[in-house]
């Protein structure tokens, strides 16, 4: 028999035992309320986690969609309703636009052209977005519509394949889509395009006006020649009427359609702005050419400095003076003769026209000043799209000179009917944004590696930041769809005759861990399929400063037959900070995607 003592030990036990009980209680409470933090913890997580996750699938959803609704382009064209103007208008609409109706039927050019253009430029069939600018002239008497149509940019295509979540950064991933499946892609759209152009205008030619159609595709761009803003053609193709309706295209292949069964022309790399020459132009119709959807101001800062200056002598002219342009030899210095027939203030005015970006010196007002004296001009003007800076105010002080900035010559040019604009922020209607992001600026310090190389076998100019044999991240491959480092020491650059390709690095500013700029070049598969590197002699890489002074020439190795993939050479780090050149000549005969697997990237 036992029994619990009553002693004072046995009453101090008892008490230390129950405070045990209560340290033990409020321990299992607070490992239970930690359990359950933890628990909750993991379930926010987890809902974070499945949010970010959704969020991914829904952009790469997204990004699946804008893909084929590119490849369905044509198909979904073709279902759009056809340019009916009696199907499209109220009656009381209709009458008015009835002699235009009539004379299509006459087939006179100016009712055709009108008619046409208002097809297109009306369209259900296009995706929002896409270009509608559109030039034409109608030839009667071979009853050939002849036009320029816009294309849209090679940037239509998604530039990412998939975007992933990445826990552990707790930050999204794109995965860049392929080069060859945005080139492959946007050359598609490019044939779809042309394709349903062509439909539009034989679905819509009740009256029967049209035989054939003259039909070329454009892009802006530049002039690779001059740098100038110019339209690239893409593609060109002229249809009978016959012919076209012969063809079901909601079951053609585009570009084989267009190549093949119309016998058009269509650029093998259309992403690259490769140009083909164009077909007949609406200018060489012999009539009236009709636009529609090409009224955006100019952007004085690109336009062609001809037709700048002849912007300027139309402002003079438009401000009661007579005016007039001069030859671009001998013009001593003026870009404009002014007469002001004003009494008493009015005379001969010399202009002096600078289409510049940054701040006007004053040696320019200087000579213009000179060129006054010279001439024996009563006044001098000096138009800008930039501004003056106070050197230059001061010095026009007192003295027969104007300083014109390119705010002022905007307001001029809008208050006597004429238009211009500086730039995108200098749209009618659009406001600046609240913080702009400055646009990705060269380094302090920089070199440019331009590249040439003689034979025509298409090729991607390429680079990698290494350390050893191995490449810092993917991030750090530079080639068209990746066009710069994640710090920006390395990026593509338009190239300069005579190259073909140009890089800039900037060596002090590599990261510290690598320790080499490896160069590389590839057959691009999809404008040379059949190609090899045998084509690739006479390589060189030339060592340029900013100003593209020439400061070396580096000789690469030529490319052998099967080889569709070969390094160039690399710079590499010495212990003492220098970088030497090193010669390569490694090929591979399985392309890019064999020679990047070598470096440690990940191939998809």
């Amino acid at each position: 028999m036992s029994r619990r003592t009553t002693g004072p030990f046995g009453v101090w036990a008892e008490m230390q035992r129950q405070r045990q009980r209560q340290l033990e209680a409020e321990a299992r409470q607070r490992r239970q309320e930690a359990q359950e933090a933890r628990a909750y913890e993991r379930r926010a997580a987890q809902s974070y986690r499945g949010h970010k996750q959704a969020e991914a699938i829904r952009r790469t959803e997204e990004l699946d969609a804008r893909v084929a609704a590119l490849q369905g382009l044509l198909a979904s064209g073709c279902r759009a309703s056809v340019f009916r103007p009696g199907a499209l208008l109220h009656s009381d609409e209709l009458a008015p636009l009835a002699a235009v109706i009539d004379g299509v039927g006459r087939r006179e050019p100016d009712a055709v052209t009108e008619y046409f253009s208002a097809a297109l430029y009306t369209s259900t069939a296009w995706p929002e977005g896409f270009p509608r600018r559109v030039a034409m002239a109608y030839d009667p008497a071979a009853r050939q519509l002849v036009l320029d149509w816009e294309l849209p940019p090679a940037d239509v295509v998604p530039q990412s394949k998939y975007v992933r979540y990445m826990y552990a950064a707790d930050q999204y991933k794109e995965t860049p889509r392929p080069v060859g499946q945005r080139r492959a892609l946007y050359k598609e759209v490019v044939a779809q395009c042309m394709l349903l152009v062509l439909h539009e205008l034989f679905a819509a030619d009740e009256p029967g006006a049209l035989e054939s159609v003259a039909l070329n595709g454009f892009v802006d761009g530049h002039d690779p020649t001059t740098g100038r803003p110019d339209r690239i053609f893409l593609a060109t193709v002229m249809a009978e009427r016959s012919a076209f309706r012969e063809l079901h295209l909601a079951q053609v292949d585009a570009e084989s359609c267009l190549a093949d069964a119309l016998r058009g022309q269509l650029s093998a790399r259309p992403d690259q702005l490769v140009a083909i020459r164009p077909g007949r132009r609406p200018e060489e119709a012999g009539h009236r050419v009709a636009t529609h959807g090409d009224d955006e101001e100019p952007d004085l800062y690109e336009m062609d400095p001809i037709a700048f200056e002849g912007l300027v002598a139309e402002l003079f002219e438009a401000m009661g003076m007579r005016a007039v342009t001069t030859q671009r030899s001998n013009d001593g210095g003026v870009d404009v003769h002014a007469l002001d027939p004003t009494p008493i203030r009015g005379g001969q005015i010399v202009v002096q026209v600078k289409r510049y970006r940054n701040t006007v010196p004053p040696t320019a007002v200087r000579d213009l000043y000179g060129t006054v004296q010279d001439a024996g001009a009563n006044k001098g003007v000096l138009v800008t799209t930039s501004g003056f800076g106070p050197g230059s105010h001061t010095f026009a002080n007192g003295k027969p000179l104007e300083l014109i900035s390119g705010t002022e010559l905007v307001d001029l040019l809008r208050r006597h009917g004429l238009r211009g604009r500086l730039g995108e922020r200098g749209r009618p209607g659009s406001a600046p944004p609240l913080a702009p992001a400055p646009e990705p600026s060269l380094p302090d310090e920089y070199n440019i590696l331009g590249m040439s190389w003689t034979g025509s076998v298409a090729l991607d100019v390429c680079a990698l930041v290494c350390r050893g044999n191995r490449i810092l991240t993917d991030d750090h491959f530079v080639f068209y769809n990746n066009p710069r480092t994640p710090d920006g020491s390395v990026r593509t650059l338009s190239a300069t005759a005579p190259d073909k390709a140009a890089l800039c690095a900037s060596f002090d500013t590599l990261p510290e861990d690598a320790d080499r700029l490896v160069l590389a070049a590839a057959v691009d598969p999809e404008a040379n399929p059949d190609a090899d590197l045998s084509g690739f002699t006479d390589a060189c890489i030339r060592l340029l400063d900013p100003s593209l002074t020439e400061l070396g020439r580096l000789q690469v190795s030529d490319g052998r037959p099967h080889e569709t993939a070969l390094v160039l050479g690399s710079f590499r780090r010495r212990a003492n900070g220098d970088w030497d050149f090193v010669v390569g000549g490694r090929g591979y005969s399985g392309g890019l995607e064999e020679l990047l697997r070598d470096y440690g990237v990940e191939v998809d």
